[in-house]
């Protein structure tokens, strides 16, 4: 199985990055602005539809949402992968300072060089929209 995945820093507190990212429904106006251009909640906000700039569209069931860990878990179906799990964390680093850390672990493993292009482009997309104007 591939794992994949990303880290980067991000100038604002933890608890406002978490803020977005727990949001599960608002990942195209809070999170990955640019990279998602749409996500619309089913299943009673257990289930997001998203499209990528790209077109593609993915369905991502919410597995974990741990306000303590600030750490969220999520599966995705459709697409070209036959499993697809994925989980974003925010450590703090100090008190206007963050890691933010996404991990994604997939099958089939041909399939790693194309969802970890699309996972740093989305890693840019979010580490733009999470770094406060100066």
């Amino acid at each position: 199985m591939a794992t994949i995945q990303h880290e980067f820093e991000v100038p604002a507190a933890a608890e406002e990055v978490w803020a977005a990212l727990r949001d599960f429904g608002a990942l195209h106006d809070k999170l990955a602005t640019g990279f998602v251009t749409a996500c619309t909640l089913e299943e009673e906000g257990a289930v997001r539809l998203i499209t990528f700039a790209n077109g593609m569209q993915v369905r991502e069931r919410l597995v974990t949402l741990d306000d303590a860990a600030m750490r969220i878990v999520y599966s995705a179906t459709g697409g070209r992968t036959t499993h697809h799990n994925a989980s974003a964390q925010v450590i703090p680093l100090g008190p206007r300072r963050c890691r933010f850390v996404w991990t994604t672990d997939l099958l089939p493993d041909a399939m790693a060089p194309a969802i970890g292009q699309m996972m740093a482009t989305g890693a840019k997309a979010m580490q733009a929209r999470l770094t406060p104007a100066r």
